[in-house]
Formats: structure tokens, C-alpha cells, sequence
């Protein structure tokens, strides 16, 4: 007899899946009203690309849905086959996907961590956006160092994003997955970038790490208080 876990990792089942999950988030963005803050977040995304942009895990479904046309944009997602799903609807809606997970210590390797890391350096040398989740897997809301070490050897900046909305579902679990419902309020938010010069040693480092997380954090309780704003 064939397992719940073996049907949903049959290739059909997962791609059905992914193209499904795309369609439900391109339906919800469209059906709420948005705020962009600041406003002018565009021009400056412009004014600095290609960027790194920065989530934190489980809040991170919507940005897909910012992507203008004319952007091309790469994302991390985890070789595991349970990330299947995310890697085929980050393609259905328009995001290359580099497979890959940030870790520390041995799993860094294992998880695919260098090949990954490379492939976003190249895209970013090749004026692509590339979006990740700053947080380790199952630290939520902690920047790794993976994030600061990529800003320092690219040149690029950080920019930390958050999207909310005011109608939601949040799930008990280690993230805090958040499932966006469509006919509600949001809010996408563009945090203070991050400038990592090349010549920070690791001291530096842990400063600019620090930077990545509090800015995140603020983003994101912006995009909250802004999405659950009442009597508007």
C-alpha cells in the first residue's frame, strides 16, 4: 500500500501541488489592498540592484508577487524533497530557483550549502536579484552568517523585506508559518539596506549579522502593524 509520504513525493502529486500554491498566492495578493512603505521603495531598490533580499522563514510567501516583469530574481530553496513544492510554484510564479540550504558546521556541506552559495554569487556578478530566508532552518527569527559573508563577497546590499495581511492563519510551528487569505489588508515593507564593505573580518561580520536581523525584525513588525491597522 502506498504511504501518504511516498503519494506526496511522486513527482505529479508535488508539481500539481506547486502550480496550485502559485495560483492560491497570485489570488490572494490580487485580492487585497496593498500598501507599499515605504513608497518610494522601488526607486531605491532600483537605485542599488542587483540586491539581496532578505526574509525571515514562514512570512516569505507573498514576495514572490512584488517581482515586477522586467526584474529577474534567483531564490534559495532547500534541496530537500519536501521543498519541492516551493521550488516548482517560485518557478510558476516567474523566481529562478538555486537549490541549496544555509547551515552550520558539517551539515553546511551536505545540505549543498557551497555549490548554492557560488550559484548566487554568479547570479548576482549576472545583475539577478537573489531572495533568501536569512534565518537558519529551525532558528527562527536568528540571522545566519550566510547572508552577511554573501553581501560582503558580492558587493551587493541587503535589503530586508516583509509582507503582512490583516487576514491570515499562523501555524504552530517552529517559524511561524504564516498562510496569506485573500480580502483583507497588506502591507509590503523595504527595510534600511545592509552594506557589507569586502574588508570586514568577522567581528564586522557579527555586527553586520546583528544589522540584517534588527532591521528584519522591524520590517516585519511594520508590515504587521501596517496590515492590522483598524478603522482604515
Amino acid at each position: 500500500m502506498l504511504s501518504w509520504k511516498r503519494f506526496g513525493r511522486q513527482r505529479w502529486v508535488q508539481v500539481s501541488a506547486g502550480v496550485l500554491a502559485a495560483e492560491y498566492l497570485r489570488f490572494a495578493f490580487k485580492a487585497t489592498r496593498f500598501v507599499i512603505d515605504p513608497p518610494d521603495s522601488y526607486a531605491q531598490i532600483d537605485a542599488n540592484m542587483p540586491i539581496i533580499l532578505a526574509m525571515w522563514h514562514g512570512q516569505h510567501f507573498l514576495v514572490p508577487l512584488l517581482r515586477r516583469s522586467s526584474e529577474r530574481v534567483r531564490v534559495l530553496i532547500s534541496r530537500h524533497r519536501d521543498a519541492e513544492i516551493n521550488a516548482i510554484a517560485a518557478e510558476r510564479l516567474g523566481v529562478g530557483t538555486i537549490r541549496g540550504s544555509g547551515d552550520t558546521g558539517r551539515e553546511f556541506l551536505r545540505k549543498g550549502g557551497v555549490g548554492a552559495f557560488r550559484q548566487m554569487l554568479d547570479a548576482l556578478e549576472n545583475g539577478y536579484t537573489v531572495a533568501l530566508t536569512a534565518d537558519v532552518p529551525k532558528i527562527a527569527r536568528v540571522a545566519g552568517p550566510g547572508i552577511v559573508m554573501l553581501a560582503r563577497m558580492s558587493g551587493r546590499p541587503i535589503f530586508p523585506v516583509a509582507v503582512a495581511t490583516s487576514r491570515r492563519y499562523v501555524l504552530h510551528n517552529w517559524d511561524r508559518t504564516t498562510i496569506n487569505l485573500p480580502f483583507g489588508r497588506g502591507a509590503a515593507v523595504a527595510g534600511e539596506p545592509v552594506r557589507v564593505p569586502a574588508d570586514a573580518d568577522n567581528g564586522a561580520l557579527e555586527e553586520y549579522r546583528r544589522q540584517v536581523e534588527d532591521r528584519l525584525n522591524a520590517a516585519t513588525a511594520r508590515a504587521y502593524a501596517l496590515a492590522d491597522r483598524k478603522g482604515q
